[in-house]
Formats: C-alpha cells, sequence, structure tokens
C-alpha cells in the first residue's frame, strides 16, 4: 500500500488530503501536526474547520485510509509521499518585513523529514512559497542526505473556501512542478497516477518548478486585482450616479473578461490574497523590479482604500461621531460559507469603528466570539502565526459584545454594517429590525446583499457600496483625504 503523509492539518492539508484518501482507496493517507489539539479536533465529530461537504468525505475515510495523529515523525519516515503544508506567513520583522514570506516552519519540517527519513522520498509544496523556495528546500535535503534521495515537486492549491470539496473533487487544474531531470520527472509521474483516479488527464499540467511556484501567486494577483478593480471603479460609480452592478454586468458580458470576481464590497480578504501579492512585491523588489513591484502594491492599496472609504462613510454619515453609539455588525468571516477570519475586511472595519468610541455589536452564524476577540486583539499580520506565539487577548475590549443573533446585534442600534454576504442577512425582518433601532436608523451594506428600496420604504438610511447614494448621504464626504 502507498503511503502519504502530509504536515499540516489546517485549511489546505486536511480538505485536500480528505479528498486523496477519497479517491485512492488503496493508499493509506496521514495527515500530522504538532497540535494535539487541532488532530483530536479532526478525529472528533466536531472538525477544526467548517466547509460544505467536508465533514461527509471524512466520515466515509476516517479509520480505513484516513487517519490524523500528532506522531509527526512516525509518519513522515514511513510514507513514500510527503505533503507539506504548513504555514508560510508574512514576516512581521527582519529582512522583508511586512512583505516576505516567512519560511521558517518550511524549513524546519525540511530538517525534521532529512533527519527521520529511512528511505527516499517525495517532497511535494502544497503550502503558497515564494519562487526558488523548491530549491531551498532541496539544499537542506541533499546537504542532510545521509544516502537517501529526494525530489521536490511543487503541487500549488486553488482551493477556493467555501468551494474547497467541489474544488477539489472537480478541479479546473492540477500543476505538477518538478525538476526536468529523469529523477524529477518519475516523480512528476508518480504523484500524477494520484490525481490521474479522479482527475482528467487533460487538466493535470506539468512544468518546471520555478513555472508551478510562480503561477500560484500569479492566479492570486490577478484574481485580487479583479476585485481592486471593480472596487476602484465602486467609488466613481458612487461620485457620478451610476451603479457598480450593472457596470460589472456590463463588462463581464465581455467574453475577453467573464463574470466572476466582478463583485464590488467592502474589500477582499482570507489567507492568500494579500499575502501572497506582499510576496510578489518583495520578488520582484528582490529582483531589482520596482515598477513592477509598485504595480502589485497598488492592489492592497486599493483593498485599503475601500475599507477607509467604507468607515468613513458610516462615521460622516452619522453626524460626523460614532462615539457611544451601538453598531450592529453582521458578518466576520471573510466570505459566506467560511467560519475563516485571518484578513477579513470586518477587522479594519471594526478596528476603524472602535478607533470613533463606537460600541460594536458582533454577529456571524459561524465565527465564535473567542475568534473575534482574538483577531481584534491582533497585531497584523500575526493571525498566521502560531497561537501560542501570539500574545492572548486582553480580557477584551468593553466597547465589544458578541451575540448570536443578529436581532440582538441590531436591538437598539443607531446603524447596521453588513461585513459578510451570508445568505440569512437577506431574509431578516428588517421590518422588525427597524423598529427595535435608535432613529434615523442606518444600514451600511458592504456586500450588497440587501435591497436598498425596499429598506428605504421601511425607513432605514441606507448605503451599499457603489450604488447611487441615499440623499442623505450624497452630500457628505467619501472618502479618506489619505
Amino acid at each position: 500500500m502507498v503511503k502519504i503523509c502530509c504536515i499540516g492539518a489546517g485549511y489546505v492539508g486536511g480538505p485536500t488530503m480528505a479528498m486523496i484518501a477519497l479517491k485512492c482507496p488503496e493508499i493509506e493517507v496521514v495527515v500530522v501536526d504538532i497540535s494535539v489539539s487541532r488532530i483530536n479536533a479532526w478525529n472528533s465529530d466536531r472538525l477544526p474547520i467548517f466547509e460544505p461537504g467536508l465533514e461527509e468525505v471524512v466520515r466515509l475515510c476516517r479509520g480505513k485510509n484516513l487517519f490524523f495523529s500528532s506522531d509527526v515523525e512516525k509518519h513522515v519516515a514511513e510514507a513514500e509521499i510527503v505533503f507539506v503544508s504548513v504555514n508560510t506567513p508574512t514576516k512581521t520583522r527582519g529582512l522583508g518585513a511586512g512583505k516576505a514570506a516567512d519560511l521558517t516552519y518550511w524549513e524546519s519540517a525540511a530538517r525534521m523529514i532529512a533527519d527521520v527519513s529511512k528511505s527516499d522520498k517525495i517532497v511535494v509544496e502544497k503550502s503558497t512559497v515564494p519562487v526558488k523556495t523548491a530549491e531551498a528546500i532541496e539544499k537542506i535535503l541533499t546537504h542532510n542526505n545521509k544516502g537517501i534521495h529526494f525530489q521536490i515537486l511543487s503541487n500549488p492549491e486553488f482551493l477556493a473556501e467555501g468551494t474547497a470539496i467541489e474544488d477539489l473533487e472537480k478541479p479546473d487544474r492540477v500543476l505538477i512542478g518538478g525538476r526536468e531531470t529523469a529523477e524529477g520527472q518519475k516523480a512528476v509521474a508518480a504523484l500524477k497516477a494520484v490525481y490521474a483516479h479522479w482527475v482528467p488527464e487533460d487538466r493535470i499540467i506539468t512544468m518546471n518548478l520555478w513555472s508551478a511556484e510562480l503561477s500560484k501567486l500569479a492566479a492570486n494577483a490577478f484574481l485580487a486585482q479583479r476585485i481592486s478593480s471593480v472596487n476602484a471603479m465602486s467609488a466613481l460609480c458612487e461620485a457620478t450616479g451610476a451603479d457598480v452592478a450593472e457596470v460589472a454586468y456590463a463588462v463581464g458580458k465581455d467574453s475577453r473578461i467573464g463574470p466572476r470576481f466582478l463583485n464590488s464590497s467592502v474589500g477582499f480578504g482570507g489567507s492568500c490574497f494579500q499575502k501572497d501579492i506582499l510576496n510578489l512585491v518583495y520578488i520582484c523588489e528582490c529582483n531589482g523590479l520596482s515598477d513592477v513591484a509598485n504595480y502589485w502594491k497598488q492592489v492592497v492599496h486599493i483593498n485599503d482604500y475601500q475599507k477607509s472609504r467604507f468607515v468613513n462613510r458610516v462615521v460622516s454619515s452619522m453626524f460626523n461621531t460614532v462615539s457611544g453609539k451601538k453598531i450592529a455588525v453582521l458578518g466576520f468571516a471573510f466570505k459566506k460559507d467560511t467560519g475563516d477570519t485571518r484578513e477579513t475586511a470586518a477587522i479594519d472595519v471594526c478596528h476603524g469603528l472602535l478607533g470613533d468610541r463606537a460600541q460594536l455589536s458582533i454577529y456571524d452564524p459561524q465565527v465564535t466570539e473567542d475568534q473575534i476577540r482574538r483577531d481584534l486583539a491582533m497585531n497584523k499580520f500575526d493571525w498566521d502565526h502560531p497561537q501560542h506565539l501570539v500574545p492572548s487577548s486582553p480580557t477584551a475590549s468593553k466597547q465589544i459584545s458578541v451575540v448570536w443573533d443578529a436581532y440582538e446585534a441590531t436591538k437598539n442600534a443607531h446603524g447596521v454594517c453588513i461585513l459578510t454576504e451570508w445568505d440569512e442577512f437577506k431574509n431578516l425582518d428588517y421590518d422588525k429590525i427597524y423598529e427595535n433601532m435608535e432613529k434615523p436608523a442606518f444600514v451600511f451594506d458592504g456586500r450588497n446583499v440587501v435591497d436598498a428600496e425596499k429598506l428605504r420604504k421601511i425607513g432605514f438610511i441606507v448605503y451599499s457600496v457603489g450604488k447611487p447614494l441615499d440623499p442623505w448621504i450624497k452630500d457628505l464626504p467619501a472618502a479618506p483625504s489619505s
């Protein structure tokens, strides 16, 4: 029986290995992690991550050919193929701080693999890593090899949270990058054979290592660029009376552009987009390509601008102060159908409102109070470092309450900010919400989920990103002066 081991039981490692186990019953798949509590969660009825369809896949395979263990060294030593899916956070200090990827966890994983291996192995980069990481890993493995041979492959993931199981089952493409040597191509063929159990051959693309590594960063940069492009247009739409949804629909009808990733919002979030663009910026700077670096920096700049603009709309609409006012925050995850809060726009919006001394009442159907409080107490980029290395949050700000019901969150509130596009927010009883709010009652829709005209008829003053402005808001300042 072929044995695969994956180091890292997170958002990528867990679902990817579960799908391999489901589609390849003759392969034994073990997911290992140094976090005992995370492994215990994978072995329980309440998985550590929420992803539609994941629970069913794990239930079908766990205990048969899918296992979760904290005995990292044993399973790495026994495996023929080792996937490495550890965090590659943005560096918070030292050379490249705020841009470069921190490869500390990757390096220690590579050293451990070299240390415990007793047989030849294929080592697969699954984490998003800077171009040329494979070369560095190769050096660590070959200098510590004790006569054992390692082949490094790059197999970047292209999962979207909320549809990860679907993406794994029917991927647009699977990329495998390897060395252009006989041994390298043999390793590529071995990994290709695993995916070929369920992925059509024309969707498994093989290439050199560096192309595979760069393809992942490029894909995320292009997707984020589309969101920043439509968000830049949303500011112009508000200034001119155009409707960003109509503009995006017209643009998306062009078959060269297509309709996806053209929804205007309060800003993109998630673990990849900002991190990967900053990484791309750093790589460009290191290679003397400052103009290219500046081009990609603007994608992140527009995203930050959009969040500032949203906070500014809230404060200026409410008589230029939210001090002491209760603001309901509906949604904290970075998008619907996930409990993930990494780089969520809600963090910056909440910080902006807290800075003006607002009282926040936060509700999200999938995010725990502990997670929300931790996120709001963290420094930038700390989210991607292990929890035990991050200072614990103070007994949370008195300005924040976290509730488990949208009606409780909005009761006696002056304003409502919708920051995640959960379906339930479209169908709330807004008559009831209006009745229980302070007047004038404001709704700031950062995801364009509500019917603004319907809400205006109830009595709300409504702001929707990129839509024609409510008469109340029209003559107020639109954007931060910086």
